[in-house]
């Protein structure tokens, strides 16, 4: 007897660590790049890291063979038919377009390859896609501008928000307000990393500076009583992805993990699998870890739900396919 998925909505997922290997083999022998390694068994040795450089190292190694719209196409109706399988019926995925910018692809083919992408999916795999492109910490403020009036741009195409990535622990999100005030301008929403690599200052940065509606993370909120008290009231939704904190070492055991603490103070956790190909996990594989520090199945879909930055008629749609499920049965059911 084959089993139905529970329902599941995904709100913190990078396309470009959703790649496998041999599929990443193939788009560099199409664009005539060379990866570290040949096979895509010597790809997946290469997939263990010991800390967040490395995985930054790793990540940057393997994601500049894209480099044509075909190729940012084709990664998300690839991700789609996995979320499928995973009983996903919504996502709000991430990418980060001012990477491949610097390695001269334009911005408007990287934008026109991923929404094209998310129309295939809706057709082929029956997911729902939205997009939050992430500004690079990393690079200059001016450049997160211009991601911030691309992503504008695109927004009758699918691109709901703005998010802020790369090194936390190096650069405050202060310096990115412009951006983000032009996608709030725009009629974007806001949900940037911030409580994973650093403190509750930088949530508490992310919350005044950005306007931070919802939160890649925030787990590190538990650190300050008051913030994780303020979390909980103003309904900020956190994208709570526990594989990848114990891969990058935020947390030492999953054990540790502070999801609970969280859900304890009334916070809002959605469930997502962040970087599933480098991080050897996928959305069902966080979903069974969040289960097993005390969510549950049905709460996971309600709560992001409730920070999904969807239109009205997506998000109805999205509650009656919730309400109609037996979620008794998903108890015993990843």
């Amino acid at each position: 007897m084959t089993v139905r998925p529970y329902p599941k909505i995904e709100l913190h997922v990078h396309l470009e660590a959703t790649i496998r290997p041999a599929r990443l083999l193939e788009i560099a022998r199409r664009n005539d790049l060379r990866l570290p390694v040949r096979t895509a068994e010597g790809l997946e040795r290469t997939f263990r890291f010991r800390s967040f450089r490395q995985f930054v190292r790793l990540w940057i190694a393997t994601t500049s063979v894209l480099r044509r719209r075909r190729d940012f196409h084709q990664v998300v109706v690839d991700y789609a038919g996995e979320l499928a399988d995973q009983g996903c019926l919504y996502a709000e995925p991430l990418f980060s377009p001012s990477e491949p910018v610097s390695r001269g692809v334009t911005w408007q083919e990287v934008f026109e390859g991923y929404c094209d992408g998310a129309a295939e999916a809706r057709e082929r795999h029956g997911v729902e896609l939205r997009f939050t492109p992430d500004v690079t910490r990393d690079f200059p403020p001016e450049i997160g501008e211009q991601v911030a009036a691309w992503a504008v741009r695109y927004r009758d195409r699918g691109v709901v928000g703005l998010s802020l990535g790369g090194s936390e622990h190096r650069f405050p999100p202060g310096p990115f307000t412009r951006a983000f005030a032009i996608a709030r301008e725009g009629g974007l929403r806001a949900a940037p990393h911030a409580g994973e690599m650093a403190g509750p200052a930088s949530i508490r940065g992310a919350l005044d500076d950005l306007g931070a509606q919802r939160l890649r993370h925030g787990v590190r909120a538990v650190e300050d009583a008051a913030l994780l008290e303020e979390l909980a009231e103003r309904g900020v939704v956190c994208d709570v992805t526990p594989v990848s904190n114990l891969r990058t070492g935020v947390v030492r055991s999953l054990d540790e993990h502070p999801l609970p603490a969280l859900l304890q103070a009334g916070v809002r956790c959605s469930i997502g699998s962040d970087d599933p190909v480098l991080m050897r996990t996928s959305l069902t594989a966080d979903s069974d870890v969040a289960v097993r520090l005390g969510h549950t199945p049905r709460a996971m879909y309600e709560h992001a739900l409730a920070g999904a930055f969807c239109d009205g008629r997506t998000r109805a749609r999205l509650a009656a396919a919730g309400a109609a499920f037996d979620w008794d049965a998903a108890l015993s059911v990843p």
